[in-house]
C-alpha cells in the first residue's frame, strides 16, 4: 500500500475577491505515488504548488477534481484516521501563547493518546534546557525544533515536512537530516519539501520536481542526471600524459570530452562512464597520483527540469 497517492488532483481557485474575477490552476492533473517506508523529496519553485498539495494531503483544502488517499484512508471521507498517523511540521506556523516549549508538547501527547516522555522529545530535538522556557522566547530556529518535536509525538506512521530547515543554524540542519533518517529507519514515510537543495540530496530516495503546478520529473536523483543528460566530471593527476591511454578514454562509451593541462586530465562523461575512464588510466604507463570526480548538483538538476531543458 503507498504511504501517498493523488490521482488526477487539480486544484483551482474561484473567479471572486483576489482573482478579480480569474480562475487560477495551483495543480493540474497531479498523479503521484509516494511509496511506504521511503523518504521523499518534494520540490519546486516558489509558487508551484508544493504547500498546495500538502494542504490537500492533510485535507486542510480540498481538490477541485482527483483522489487523495494517505496511508491507505481516503482524505476526504476519512481525514481524523489519517491525522492520527500523521505528523506535521507545517511552514509558516510556530508555537503560539504563554506555553512554555514543553507544554506544547504535552498537549500534543495528550491530543493524540501517546505514550511518550516529553523531555526525551525536547532533549531529541537538541532543546534540552529550554523547553520550560516561555515559547514567545524562542527564536526562530528553536521554534522550528519545537515544531519537529512535537511532530514526533505518536511514532507517526506518516512525517510531512513543509521547509523543515528554515530558520536552522548548519548544527540543526544535522539535527533534522539525522532525525528524518532515525525516523525512516524506524518504519516511518517522510515527505518533505525544502528550497535546500543539499538537505535533499543528502537524505532522499527519490524526488519530485513540481513547476507551475505539473509534475515535471519523479525518479531517484542519479535516474534524473542520467535522464537529463547531465556529465560527471573525472579529474586525474598523472606522473606524465600517456597518449595511447588517452585515445582509449575517448573511444570510452559516454565520454564526451577530455582536455589535458600539464599532467592534469579532465574527463567529461556520464556516470556510468566514470569508473571505466579510472581503471583505463590505472593501467597505463603513468602513475596515477591522485583523482577527484565530480557529478550534476541536485541544484542544477532544479534549473534544468523546472526551465523545462529536460524532456
Amino acid at each position: 500500500m503507498p504511504a501517498i497517492e493523488l490521482r488526477g488532483v487539480t486544484k483551482r481557485y474561484g473567479r471572486a475577491g483576489l482573482f478579480r474575477g480569474r480562475s487560477v490552476t495551483a495543480l493540474h492533473d497531479l498523479d503521484l505515488t509516494v511509496r511506504n517506508g521511503e523518504i521523499f523529496g518534494f520540490l519546486g519553485p516558489n509558487g508551484a504548488g508544493k504547500s498546495t498539495t500538502i494542504d490537500i494531503l492533510l485535507d486542510y483544502t480540498a481538490p477541485t477534481e482527483g483522489s487523495v488517499r494517505v496511508l491507505g484512508h481516503d482524505v476526504a471521507t476519512e481525514s481524523t484516521a489519517v491525522r492520527e498517523r500523521v505528523g506535521v511540521l507545517p511552514d509558516g506556523y510556530g508555537p503560539i501563547g504563554e506555553r512554555t516549549g514543553r507544554e506544547h508538547v504535552e498537549f500534543a501527547i495528550e491530543a493524540k493518546d501517546a505514550a511518550d516522555d516529553p523531555d526525551d522529545l525536547i532533549e531529541r530535538v537538541g532543546m534540552r534546557g529550554v523547553g520550560d522556557y516561555p515559547v514567545e522566547q524562542y527564536s526562530k530556529g528553536m521554534a522550528q525544533r519545537l515544531m519537529l518535536a512535537v511532530a514526533l509525538v505518536g511514532n507517526p506512521d506518516l512525517l510531512i515536512l513543509d521547509e523543515p530547515s528554515t530558520g536552522l543554524d548548519p548544527n540543526g540542519a544535522r539535527t533534522m537530516r539525522r532525525i528524518v533518517r532515525e525516523e525512516n529507519e524506524r518504519g516511518a514515510t517522510v515527505f518533505f519539501s525544502s528550497h535546500i537543495m543539499e538537505q535533499v540530496e543528502a537524505v532522499a530516495d527519490r524526488v519530485a520536481i513540481l513547476d507551475g503546478g505539473e509534475l515535471v520529473a519523479v525518479d531517484t536523483i542519479d535516474a534524473l542526471r542520467e535522464s537529463s543528460g547531465s556529465t560527471a566530471t573525472v579529474t586525474i593527476e598523472l606522473s606524465t600524459i600517456p597518449g595511447d591511454a588517452l585515445d582509449r578514454v575517448r573511444s570510452i562509451e559516454g565520454v564526451t570530452g577530455l582536455r589535458t593541462d600539464g599532467t592534469t586530465v579532465t574527463v567529461a562523461c556520464d556516470d556510468r562512464a566514470k569508473a571505466p575512464v579510472i581503471a583505463t588510466l590505472h593501467g597505463s604507463v603513468a602513475d596515477v597520483t591522485d583523482v577527484t570526480t565530480s557529478e550534476t548538483s541536485l541544484e542544477e538538476l532544479f534549473e534544468t527540469y523546472t526551465r523545462g531543458v529536460a524532456q
